[in-house]
């Protein structure tokens, strides 16, 4: 039960970021997929630096925060 909820919010967090970055994504499908690997990369940065998100909330914007970071990054080698 745990993974289908990280999935849901990895895909709402790609769909957010989407939304956020106004044009700088790859299209809802594939930004909906790095909003996935975001919220996991979000999740572990956020305690690498000592951040503990708790709750839905929290664990949303940890989330959004990484998948938009991954929409970045994947933007800079597109070029």
């Amino acid at each position: 039960m745990n993974y289908l909820i990280f999935l849901i919010t990895g895909l709402v967090a790609g769909w957010l970021a989407s939304i956020i970055m106004k044009g700088k994504g790859f299209g809802l499908f594939l930004n909906l997929i790095l909003g996935v690997a975001g919220a996991f990369i979000g999740g572990i940065a956020f305690n690498l630096v000592g951040i503990k998100m708790t709750g839905m909330f929290g664990i949303l914007i940890s989330a959004i925060v990484g998948a938009i970071a991954i929409i970045w990054l994947v933007g800079l080698f597109k070029k």
